[in-house]
Parts: C-alpha cells; structure tokens; sequence
C-alpha cells in the first residue's frame, strides 16, 4: 500500500516544479516565459509555457511566472505597439477608418456578423500582429533572463553574508 506523507508529497513536488536548479538556468526559465508571455499567441501562453517547461526540463514555477507577467493591462499597449511596428516592418497601411469601423461593430445585430465584420478588418494586421509581437517578445526574453540571473546572484550573495552556514558540530578529537 502506497502512503502519502510530507517526505513522499516533498519529492513529488520537487520534481514536479523542478525547483533546485543553478541560477543561470532559472533565470533562463524565467526568460523563456517572458518570450512565450509578450508572443502573438495570446490565450495559449500557459500551455506552451508547460510543455517547453516539461520538454528542456525548466523550472516550471519559473516559466509560469514569466508567462503570466504580460498582465492585462499590458497587452493593448504592448500588441498595439508591436502591431505598428510590424506594419511599419511589412508596410501594411492600416485599414481606412479603423476606429470608427471597429466601434460600428458593437452595434451589429447577432453575434456572428460581429465576428465576421472583425475578423474581415483585422486579417490585413494578421502579419504585423504576428511578426511584430515575436520581434518584440524576443528581447524581452533576453532582458528578463538578464534582470533575474543578476538579482538571483545579488540575492544569494546578501543570503551568503548575512546567513553564515552553521557551525560543524563534529566533536574535536
């Protein structure tokens, strides 16, 4: 029979999470979730996160929490942003009177036309959008990979100094 306690629970987690690893590679787990977060594929980030995270054996927490750093108040910005410059990439002109088109779909009847007229005047920004958001998540990637390896290391220099390992306990012959 197979019982379930904290040392069991411990391991499990453990190697679930992939929590112990070196610096750099957490870091680097980190950044490949801020890449995955700011890439053109909004509503999929989590599961591309978990299966890269499993595939090259991440820390998943690491990956997850990059992920979810594109927080929604980032994201109309951000993909508007990374849009522009792929359509300035591409030159791709903006559909004539987006704005004014884009509010008129609110007020279309069935939810379908809504859907249909959107899809219609969004389809010459799918290659901006797209292009535009994977130039854009790759130096974030790199920036967040950066940013953490040098605070892990600023953090486990500080624990180092102020946390002195115990003494050994070993009785002196």
């Amino acid at each position: 029979m197979w019982h379930l306690t904290k040392r069991t629970v411990e391991r499990w987690l453990e190697s679930l999470l992939h929590i112990h690893d070196t610096p750099s590679r957490t870091a680097a787990a980190f950044g490949v979730g801020v890449a995955i977060g700011f890439s053109p594929f909004v509503g999929l980030h989590t599961v591309i996160g978990l299966v890269l995270a499993f595939v090259f054996n991440l820390n998943r927490v690491a990956v997850l929490a990059g992920c979810w750093v594109n927080l929604p108040w980032f994201m109309g910005p951000y993909y508007a942003g990374m849009t522009a410059a792929g359509a300035w990439l591409t030159h791709t002109p903006m559909p004539p009177q987006f704005v004014s088109r884009l509010e008129a779909i609110r007020d279309l009847p069935g939810w379908r036309e809504r859907f249909a007229t959107l899809a219609q005047l969004l389809r010459p920004l799918l290659l901006p959008y797209t292009l535009g958001s994977l130039l854009g998540c790759i130096p974030l990637g790199f920036a967040a990979y950066r940013a953490t390896f040098a605070f892990i290391l600023a953090r486990k220099r500080y624990h180092d100094q102020h946390h002195p390992p115990p003494p050994d306990k070993t009785p002196l012959v």
